[in-house]
């Protein structure tokens, strides 16, 4: 008998963290759109508002390049990205979820 896993869906915190995690791994020359897209499974609509909103709050920032707009981590966001995988961290040893 074949089991169906149950997809797990992730919390906004969770998405914030892969965004944040993409723009790290990308550093000074940041990453596009379509990118965020793909590496976070999110839309490409759900992905520029989900960019807006960390840009709002300064943790990335948007550069018009002459082809596209590339967003990079800010120091704010690398602050809030390593509070946040510290955060993960004590969660999974007490074994509770975001």
């Amino acid at each position: 008998m074949m089991q169906i896993q149950q997809q797990k869906y992730r919390s906004r915190i969770e998405i914030i963290g892969d965004i944040l995690d993409a723009a790290a791994y990308h550093g000074q020359d940041g990453i596009n759109i379509s990118s965020i897209s793909r590496k976070t499974n999110l839309s490409h609509y759900t992905a520029i508002k989900k960019c807006d909103s960390l840009v709002s709050a300064g943790l990335i920032e948007s550069k018009r390049t002459p082809k596209k707009v590339r967003f990079t981590i800010t120091n704010k966001g690398i602050q809030f990205f390593q509070e946040f995988k510290k955060f993960q961290y004590l969660l999974q040893q007490v074994n509770l979820e975001c």
